[in-house]
């Protein structure tokens, strides 16, 4: 099971609130423990009301990125085909936070966009 630091999801959840009704993208990381997302990485994108456009050419090659968490300005965290693209391509688990952008209203998800359960630390 994937762990992620609580200060890590309040700070993604905090940044989601200060874009909203934009979204909010960016990558998540490991440090020591390869379990342990512990780590914000903001990539450049262009946040908009219904969708993130990142510049994939801009982004860390990083071995220790293990995934990515973004919101919805709504009150589905349910992913999106275009979400499920970017799944393939950016790690191997995802969050989507929506409206009211609390540790409530967070969801993970793996590739496939299957939910998973996670734990926060």
């Amino acid at each position: 099971m994937w762990k992620i630091k609580k200060e890590v999801l309040e700070a993604s959840c905090n940044a989601a609130k200060n874009l909203h009704p934009r979204e909010f993208f960016a990558l998540l990381g490991v440090k020591r423990k390869k379990d342990l997302l512990e780590e914000l990485v903001i990539v450049p994108a262009v946040y908009g009301e219904s969708y993130s456009l990142i510049k994939q050419y801009l982004l860390p090659f990083d071995q220790k990125v293990k995934g990515s968490i973004h919101s919805h300005p709504s009150h589905n965290a349910r992913p999106s085909q275009g979400d499920l693209a970017t799944f393939a391509k950016l790690g191997v688990i995802h969050f989507i936070a929506c409206v009211p952008y609390d540790l409530n209203n967070v969801k993970a998800f793996n590739v496939k966009g299957k939910e998973i359960s996670f734990e926060l630390v």
